[in-house]
């Protein structure tokens, strides 16, 4: 029973040995470095580190000391939300163009058939002045034959 009871507030405190593995921070001991890391994730609470970006910058800049990275953590944050802004214009301009395409096609459609209108009308036309000059035709060769027939007819 005791050797349980010792378990059990071992596992409560967060101090484990050696052969249960390595302790797992709470997550108010973790310092979060940018907006991504102060959520509460389940990831961040298991791994018990902060980003990888802000550590290997800190890393970068050893001779710095905690004074500059707190300018270096708003860095990040800042960066990381010009990411973000930039990650959500892409995906507004993504959705935009493809709206944009939708509408050229349909535009295109309409002057296609605009165009094939057009040429019926003028085909129409076409066929008009043909039947015109048809009856022109007739209408003279009747009209010779008319006279024709006044001519040769006694009075």
């Amino acid at each position: 029973r005791d050797s349980v009871r010792s378990k059990r507030a071992k596992a409560r405190s967060g101090s484990r040995s050696f052969r249960e593995g390595p302790a797992v921070p709470a997550p108010s001991q973790t310092r979060p470095c940018c907006p991504a890391c102060s959520k509460n994730t389940r990831q961040s609470r298991t791994n018990g580190r902060s980003c990888r970006v802000s550590s290997s910058v800190r890393s970068a800049a050893p001779g710095r000391g905690l004074a500059s990275s707190g300018s270096l953590d708003l860095g990040v944050a800042q960066a990381y939300m010009n990411q973000r802004k930039l990650d959500h214009e892409v995906k507004t301009l993504q959705v935009q163009a493809a709206q944009f395409a939708k509408q050229t096609g349909q535009w295109i459609g309409m002057v296609e058939n605009f165009n094939q209108a057009l040429k019926e009308i003028g085909d129409v036309e076409n066929w008009a002045r043909s039947i015109e000059l048809d009856m022109r035709t007739i209408a003279t060769a009747l009209e010779y034959v008319y006279k024709g027939q006044l001519q040769s007819a006694p009075s």
